[in-house]
């Protein structure tokens, strides 16, 4: 990480416009903290696509909160999503990239758009990355995002469908976020499903 804020830098609302585009929350990855930043749709959003070729693992794209770590393998194995996500400059910022599977998780917390239930498992929801953990979801939690932006049929509200973390599962699959009910689950990686930016910020006591 080349830039770090201090902790009474970041935001205290999950959803402010912030860093080139809205703040998530903050998770942590091999014991430092970071600040998640989700992209604006209009610059940050990939239309369906898949995440590579399926049958071909690839070495160090198996991190559940390393996304940016996930995305510079997929990119140098030759997965054209990974180079897409790391090529955006987006407000001057140019270091983007796939989120992982538990921060996507977070981007559901703030950005979930409907009122539907949640799908409810021992596994949705539960994300020992984030700050503070995340534990399974009941039907009601998380809640419909009270921010307008990201409600349905707002400019900023992802579509109620999954979309690819950067996290494979295997050869031959990779994890992906629904957002419609929350469920996590993974699928073949030459299937085209869509696909968003993150970038995070280092966070200092």
């Amino acid at each position: 990480m080349k830039s770090a804020l201090s902790i009474n830098a970041i935001p205290t609302v999950h959803g402010t416009p912030f860093g080139g585009g809205f703040y998530m929350g903050q998770f942590q990855d091999e014991g430092e903290r970071f600040a998640l930043i989700r992209a604006p749709k209009a610059l940050g959003f990939h239309a369906p696509t898949r995440w590579g070729e399926a049958g071909i693992l690839i070495p160090g794209a198996n991190s559940f909160s390393n996304g940016l770590a996930n995305t510079r393998a997929m990119a140098e194995a030759g997965c054209e999503l990974g180079a897409w996500a790391l090529s955006l400059t987006i407000d001057g910022h140019e270091d983007w990239y796939l989120g992982a599977r538990d921060e996507n998780e977070l981007v559901y917390r703030v950005c979930k758009p409907t009122a539907q239930e949640n799908w409810c498992s021992f596994r949705d929801g539960d994300n020992p990355s984030s700050l503070p953990p995340g534990y399974p979801y009941t039907e009601e939690s998380p809640a419909q995002s009270p921010i307008a932006l990201f409600q349905e049929g707002g400019e900023e509200a992802l579509e109620g469908r999954d979309y690819w973390s950067s996290t494979q599962y295997g050869p031959d699959f990779a994890w992906i976020q629904y957002f419609d009910d929350g469920g996590q689950g993974i699928d073949l990686k030459g299937n085209a499903r869509p696909a968003f930016a993150v970038r995070r910020i280092k966070v200092t006591p």
